[in-house]
């Protein structure tokens, strides 16, 4: 008995071991299923589009676009949800806080690069924190002033400006608005300071200009070309290398003198960190067919701007991006000593 005993002991032990393989290969392959699975139902109730941004702002304009857009693809409801709050931080937070199941993201602009220059202190890292699943779009800005203001082009605007500095106030939406940073660009280039006015959004600063309560401002197309079609705002040019389809007689900046003046304000699509894989694809497949639709690039030539080229639609892309602004503009803010504390 005892030599049988010995003997079947291998037979024993190896099938229990078969029986341990066997057993996590089915485990891996229930998991497997089940994340598969959660994927295929995913979304099944309405998802929240946080911009960290009041609402009536370009950003909030874009965001809403692409939501409808989104929504078509995804066959669910979209509800974008104004954070407003320190340049965008906190809208930011709710994002990297929430449950990362695919049914909270987040779209914000080149502000998300300059966060790290002008807050020394913050609760989450961009390059670390985040799932980053694709880039939007590329919006020119717009240097604008309220209608009765003297100079009729760029040139008498930089004439009186520099002679009227220290009676001349400049709005912008907060510190590390689109609009702070392109004032802030404008004043370093032209070597003249002026008072700045902020705001807690561009629609704020904007029904201010537009009531002659500022002098001029620098603003994304999305916010600013119904006003200059409609001759509310005086315009003096565009940021960027080439002129806007939709504002074809405004000439840029570049073309005006200033020579390597360039700012763009892209915007991206973010979901919270350990957001499952078959999460993310679904939502990066869904921005990809949002941004080939038809009425989500009409409405964005409308105002300015347009989708960022398919190769630009990665989340790869998106962080080299983020990381490369993140350095672009660190030294122009530290230059400048701007900081939020």
């Amino acid at each position: 008995m005892l030599a049988q005993d010995y003997q079947s002991r291998p037979k024993i032990e190896m099938g229990v071991d078969v029986m341990k393989l066997f057993l996590r290969i089915s485990l891996v392959t229930l998991l497997c299923i089940a994340a598969n699975a959660f994927g295929q139902t995913y979304p099944s109730k309405p998802i929240v589009m946080i911009v960290p941004f009041a609402a009536g702002g370009p950003t909030d304009v874009l965001a809403r676009t692409l939501a409808l857009a989104m929504g078509k693809q995804l066959k669910q409801t979209i509800l974008v949800e104004n954070v407003g709050g320190a340049g965008g931080n906190i809208g930011v937070l709710r994002m990297v806080r929430a449950t990362p199941d695919g049914y909270t993201v987040l779209v914000h602009h080149i502000g998300m690069s300059t966060s790290p220059a002008l807050y020394r202190k913050m609760d989450y890292n961009p390059l670390t924190d985040l799932a980053y699943i694709s880039l939007i779009s590329d919006v020119p800005m717009t240097l604008i002033a309220r209608a009765n203001f003297p100079a009729n082009n760029f040139k008498e605007f930089v004439t009186h400006f520099k002679a009227n500095k220290d009676k001349l106030s400049m709005a912008h939406a907060g510190l590390g608005a689109a609009s702070q940073l392109c004032g802030l660009l404008l004043t370093s280039t032209l070597e003249t300071d002026v008072l700045t006015v902020p705001y807690t959004g561009t629609a704020p600063a904007m029904t201010a200009l537009l009531g002659g309560q500022v002098d001029f401002m620098c603003d994304q197309t999305t916010n600013t070309t119904n006003q200059i079609q409609s001759g509310k705002v005086k315009a003096y040019g565009v940021t960027t290398r080439t002129r806007v389809a939709s504002l074809p007689n405004i000439p840029t900046l570049d073309e005006q003198g200033l020579k390597g003046f360039e700012v763009a304000v892209w915007h991206a699509v973010y979901a919270p960190k350990n957001t499952p894989k078959a999460i993310q694809d679904t939502l990066l497949r869904a921005v990809h067919e949002a941004l080939k639709d038809a009425d989500l690039k009409s409405s964005l030539a409308k105002l300015g701007t347009e989708p960022v080229a398919a190769n630009r639609q990665t989340p790869e892309v998106l962080r080299d991006h983020l990381k490369a602004e993140i350095d672009k503009w660190a030294p122009i803010i530290k230059k400048a000593g701007q900081y939020a504390d």
